[in-house]
């Protein structure tokens, strides 16, 4: 007896996307990964939205797309506004995929392809969301910890400068922060000359600017933390900047599969 034609409109297309700074490349397969047609465009808005048209010819579909937010964030913000699903696949997920899929011919179609692959064939995998005020905490946190990781470069440097200026100069610990220790130390290069004086005043002047950037940073972190998650700051030894690190990776625990994770 033979078996009844599948219905076709019930089944899930997934659509795998590689991602590049110039063009998207997008391959659609169906539940048994059986290749159904793919797609290149310019990774613009314009672009996208073609992408959609041409996706639309199958009623069920979700899009899966290679956890590079750095070239994806458009392309999900672009294909979430317009009410379909997209989960995010770590690069590790697609190793095996994309070496089981290796064929001659250009790679950003086989790399679709393996992202769509991953997603078929691993379970829980995070859904995206719209960027809201936690990814604001999270640049602004980023941003100052750059800011602090090159102010202690700074500080290193400078210090050298003064062991050869005065061996003898005693600088607290960490006292290159705090603007009443900056002020001594500028008071003391004025009694010096020559190019190695001038190198530390100007990096001296450097790192002043570089503590109110930080400074300044902080402050905004505070009032965002404080409207956000008011109840992480209620617990012992979180202050604002550990409160912003958690609100930044967590994205208000919507990004987790479930309560446990």
């Amino acid at each position: 007896m033979p078996h009844p034609p599948t219905d076709r409109s019930r089944q899930l297309i997934i659509i795998g996307v590689d991602a590049h700074k110039s063009t998207h490349t997008f391959v659609a397969v169906d539940e048994v990964v059986r290749k159904l047609g793919q797609l290149t465009v310019k990774a613009t808005t314009d672009g996208h939205l073609s992408a959609i048209e041409w996706a639309i010819q199958w009623p069920q579909l979700q899009f899966a797309l290679e956890d590079c937010r750095h070239v994806t964030r458009r392309s999900e913000a672009d294909l979430l506004r317009r009410g379909h699903s997209v989960v995010r696949v770590k690069t590790q997920l697609m190793a095996v995929h994309r070496r089981s899929a290796r064929e001659p011919g250009k790679s950003d179609p086989i790399d679709a392809h393996a992202v769509a692959m991953a997603a078929l064939r691993e379970p829980n995998l995070p859904i995206a969301r719209l960027d809201g005020p936690a990814r604001e905490v999270k640049l602004l946190s980023d941003h100052r910890h750059d800011l602090v990781c090159e102010r202690t470069k700074l500080i290193s440097m400078l210090r050298w400068h003064l062991h050869e200026l005065n061996p003898e100069l005693h600088i607290p610990l960490r006292g290159i922060r705090r603007y009443r220790v900056m002020d001594e130390l500028a008071d003391r290069l004025a009694q010096f000359t020559g190019v190695v004086a001038q190198i530390a005043g100007e990096l001296l002047d450097r790192c002043r600017q570089m503590t109110r950037q930080i400074n300044d940073l902080e402050h905004q972190i505070r009032d965002r933390v404080r409207v956000l998650a008011p109840s992480l700051l209620d617990i012992p030894c979180c202050g604002v900047l550990s409160a912003a690190v958690i609100i930044g990776e967590t994205a208000g625990a919507r990004g987790f599969h479930s309560k446990d994770a």
